[in-house]
């Protein structure tokens, strides 16, 4: 997407090979919008709920439609209602059996979300996972994942205490941010997530930038997800969301 302000999106979805194997869909999903911000969600459908893409899918377009023209000097709060406004969407959804907050379990998914408006943003973050920041100088901002003390243990919105896992992350001045799922970050980080893998991050930016055709860029990008090698590393979904905003 480009426009008037600048911006450049691009962003790519591939189902993983565990998904593959098993003849299920992708269950990430992603979208953006511009008003008065500059708004982008990622979210991630838990493949244990029966509904998780729904859940997903009603979960970014909810917060894109309300952030978009958000005020951005209480954009906390903001984003806080937002999500309250997406779960009383699923409590009283078709699916939904028990037409209240216990039957959220079944659309289950995580959160990576970001704001932007005039040279500042916030992350927005719940489970797995993760958001960059990339400056000009390259130093960057992350927003890491935040899991369970188990293995394959993450928080998701829909869960009662969603308020004590959401996470913000502030930065200025940034040139791009990257927003990816879980199925991403294990190649796109070091294994600490104090710091990014440069042999990742900084090839896919450098391309993203330089490469004057959207269409051919998000091909590029998908192909970049659905290498064999890719697939190996992390047979989870892969979805990546690059924003150009400087």
């Amino acid at each position: 997407m480009n426009n008037k302000s600048n911006f450049k999106i691009i962003a790519a979805r591939v189902a993983g090979r565990s998904h593959r194997n098993c003849n299920l869909p992708c269950q990430d999903y992603y979208q953006y919008s511009l008003g008065k911000n500059l708004v982008a969600v990622l979210s991630d459908g838990a493949g244990s709920a029966k509904y998780g893409k729904i859940g997903a899918r009603i979960l970014c377009s909810k917060l894109c439609d309300i952030l978009k023209n958000a005020d951005f000097n209480h954009i906390e709060t903001e984003i806080k209602n937002a999500i309250i406004t997406a779960r009383q969407h699923l409590i009283i959804h078709r699916y939904n059996q028990t037409k209240n907050e216990t039957g959220l379990d079944d659309f289950a998914a995580t959160l990576v979300g970001a704001v932007y408006h005039q040279g500042k943003g916030i992350f927005f973050h719940i489970g797995d996972g993760a958001a960059l920041a990339l400056h000009h100088n390259n130093e960057f901002n992350i927003s890491r994942p935040e899991n369970g003390n188990f293995a394959c243990e993450t928080f998701f919105f829909t869960q009662a205490y969603w308020r004590t896992n959401l996470r913000f992350t502030r930065f200025v001045d940034p040139k791009v941010l990257f927003l990816m799922s879980d199925g991403v970050t294990s190649f796109a980080f070091q294994p600490d997530f104090q710091n990014i893998e440069k042999k990742f991050i900084f090839p896919i930016n450098n391309f993203l930038l330089a490469e004057p055709d959207c269409s051919k860029a998000a091909k590029a990008l998908s192909n970049t997800l659905n290498t064999p090698r890719a697939q190996k590393l992390n047979p989870d979904d892969k979805t990546l969301v690059w924003i150009k905003v400087a």
